[in-house]
């Protein structure tokens, strides 16, 4: 209790102590000094629940944020590897659509080169039989150029499919993330459980005395009121 507050106290409360005067004289005084510390536990229960509001801005180290779901460790990480994993499904069956079209277009290009094959033989055969006819050697070029361009797609294909299997392959690594996360919860709710059988009691707190905020010998509590100074109080108030 400060200054203030004592200051406070002996001004609002002269009227009610009048009355309840000689009722404290005649309390023993260890009844007296209870009834004191009693007071005095009540109003700083007051002032602890006005300091340790939940913070409202994140630059504020202290109280930590409120416990609900949004802020719970473990629900965060369940939901962590629940989204992962679903995500991954998601991603999987995307690699697996886009294989699936690479091998399509491999198999087209596939048949577009059996019938340049097809048609090469043919102007080869006509280029050799006719030599003065320019269009027949104009399209074996042709077609030879186009085998090349169509080649050059069937390895791209290859390439893609490739590259599909090692990112599948790469994504397995989700599954190794989503272990480790378990493996931290199910950790932190081992030591959640140990710590609560550890400083469970077998008094309920709903029971428990209230606990002053500062005692008597607490370093840096030059504010803190003694049983002395509640006794002249009292002794002052009775005396008025």
């Amino acid at each position: 209790m400060t200054q203030e507050e004592l200051d406070a106290l002996m001004a609002g409360g002269l009227d009610e102590e009048e009355s309840k005067t000689e009722e404290v004289e005649d309390m023993p005084q260890e009844d007296i000094s209870e009834i004191a510390n009693e007071d005095i536990v009540e109003e700083k229960k007051d002032d602890i629940k006005e300091t340790h509001e939940y913070r409202t801005s994140a630059d504020m180290s202290w109280p930590p944020p409120p416990p609900t779901d949004d802020h719970k460790m473990v629900y965060q990480l369940d939901d962590v590897t629940k989204d992962s994993e679903v995500k991954a499904g998601e991603v999987f069956d995307k690699l697996e659509a886009i294989n699936e079209f690479m091998m399509t277009a491999e198999e087209s290009a596939n048949e577009v080169l059996t019938l340049i094959d097809s048609n090469i033989e043919l102007f080869s055969t006509l280029c050799e039989k006719f030599p003065n006819v320019q269009d027949f050697c104009k399209a074996l070029e042709d077609n030879k150029s186009m085998k090349s361009k169509v080649e050059g797609l069937v390895q791209a294909t290859q390439d893609t499919e490739d590259e599909v299997m090692m990112t599948m392959d790469i994504m397995q690594y989700q599954d190794i993330h989503r272990q480790k996360i378990e493996r931290v919860i199910n950790v932190m709710r081992a030591l959640s459980s140990y710590m609560s059988t550890l400083f469970e009691g077998k008094i309920e707190d709903s029971k428990r005395v209230g606990s002053a905020v500062h005692i008597e010998g607490d370093e840096n509590t030059a504010d803190v009121v003694s049983n002395d100074d509640i006794e002249a109080l009292i002794a002052n108030l009775g005396k008025k």
